[in-house]
């Protein structure tokens, strides 16, 4: 064993198994969350999630336009008779499972898909031309209907209220922040995510405490020059030459402005302009993202793409615009997770799916809109892997040739309901306002 994989099992070992008693329930009516699983892998269950998850892949819809997603899954809570808030963020659903008053904890999905062409050849592939879910997502919400419908067998049972958060539009629409501003959370006392990944086994999860994933934003910045014929670039003023500048310079703001402790991000991933091998176009246009941990380093990123686009396109006589999209794409802040919260996800992850299947992950440069509920209350996400050692390697998130290997549904819903119930088990009834009063409505 290499030095990097012993301190890893330290790690976890550590992280996971230094109170051993943390893991043992207090009494025979806690040890509910342990048979999930069973639960969960019943033909049946399985079955019914495996034809749901795929009829969401072929229809795949875009942020905020997931309407016949959201009615696939108000038809199958009609089904489980969970009632539910619909619209909520033009197309998500609310639901609840419990007595429901307080206290309330929440499990959160996300629905939408990506804008790109599927590239796997199967019988269920998307049916919509440019359209693909390559994030997850229609895993996402099959393991949230799971969770649902295992809940809902044990109703009785839950100590408050479990939230179900059908999400829209993650992929860069901020949903999130629009479920928040809706309040449709508003007594939530925490709330947990799961994101499937290649990176890890069927059976196992990855999360850490404290900074999971960055602060993401984008960025478009339009450089204008003037256009006319490349034999003749006296006469001209070449936005191209510009934005190449413009590129180079942006790529010191972390080599030689960040703290190298400090991770941060600045990429550029588009660049558009000219249609001609023989002309010099009149403007050329670029589109980014950067990423960071904290507040002051993002905004800092921000500052500086702005002052350093306007500033090189003039030193080559050109103009320059810059787009930040804080309207159509809030920024996200990063995915924090709550320390008590990490230790809650590591006594259930580790009572559902054994101690050597709970894995600490180092801090991520992706972003994740699941962040907005951070910064209101409580929050934990985590990974679940979806990897098979023995077929062939899963292509990563994103890709046109992302698969998912559906053998992680019953474990993503068994550990969605683990959650939730064990923590209203360990919260077992709200605390009383400055008012004096409780708060029993969602």
């Amino acid at each position: 064993m290499n030095f990097f994989n012993w301190v890893h099992t330290f790690i976890v070992f550590h992280v996971f198994a230094a109170t051993p008693h943390f893991f043992l329930l207090a009494d025979s009516s806690e040890q509910l969350p342990t048979n999930f699983l069973d639960a969960a892998k019943k033909p049946e269950v399985f079955d019914w999630m495996v034809r749901i998850r795929r009829k969401i892949h072929e229809n795949p819809e875009l942020g905020y336009e997931e309407f016949e997603t959201s009615k696939l899954i108000r038809e199958e809570l009609d089904k489980l008779r969970i009632p539910y808030k619909h619209p909520v963020a033009i197309t998500g659903v609310i639901g609840f499972i419990g007595t429901k008053r307080s206290p309330f904890v929440a499990i959160r999905a996300d629905m939408d898909a990506l804008p790109m062409q599927e590239m796997v050849e199967w019988e269920h592939k998307s049916k919509v031309p440019g359209k693909m879910h390559a994030c997850g997502h229609d895993a996402h919400v099959t393991m949230l209907l799971g969770a649902a419908k295992i809940l809902k067998q044990h109703e009785k049972e839950i100590q408050g209220t479990v939230v179900l958060v059908f999400q829209p539009a993650e992929e860069g629409g901020g949903g999130a922040k629009k479920i928040l501003d809706a309040g449709a959370l508003e007594n939530v006392a925490a709330i947990f995510g799961l994101h499937v990944t290649p990176n890890f086994p069927i059976g196992e999860v990855a999360s850490r405490s404290g900074p999971l994933l960055a602060g993401s934003g984008f960025f478009e910045a339009i450089i204008s020059g003037k256009g006319g014929h490349a034999a003749i670039p006296q006469q001209s003023i070449d936005p191209i030459l510009a934005t190449s500048n413009v590129i180079i310079s942006l790529q010191h703001l972390v080599s030689r402005e960040a703290d190298p402790l400090d991770s941060q991000v600045v990429t550029v991933g588009k660049f558009q302009g000219g249609n001609a091998f023989n002309v010099i176009p009149d403007s050329v246009t670029i589109g980014g993202t950067f990423r960071a941990f904290s507040k002051e380093s993002f905004q800092q990123l921000r500052q500086r793409i702005e002052q350093v686009v306007i500033a090189q396109a003039a030193v080559l006589r050109c103009n320059a615009t810059v787009n930040f999209f804080e309207g159509e794409k809030p920024f996200f802040p990063a995915t924090i997770n709550n320390n008590d919260l990490h230790e809650h996800f590591g006594t259930v992850a580790v009572n559902l799916l054994g101690i050597n299947k709970v894995n600490d992950m180092p801090p991520l440069m992706g972003a994740e809109d699941f962040s907005f509920y951070q910064e209101v209350m409580p929050g934990y996400f985590a990974f679940i892997g979806i990897q098979n050692p023995s077929h062939e390697k899963l292509e990563q998130v994103h890709s046109p040739y992302f698969k998912i290997n559906e053998d992680v549904l019953p474990y993503g819903a068994a550990l969605h309901a683990s959650l939730a119930v064990s923590y209203l088990l360990k919260h077992p009834q709200d605390v009383p306002s400055a008012e004096g009063k409780h708060h029993d409505e969602l």
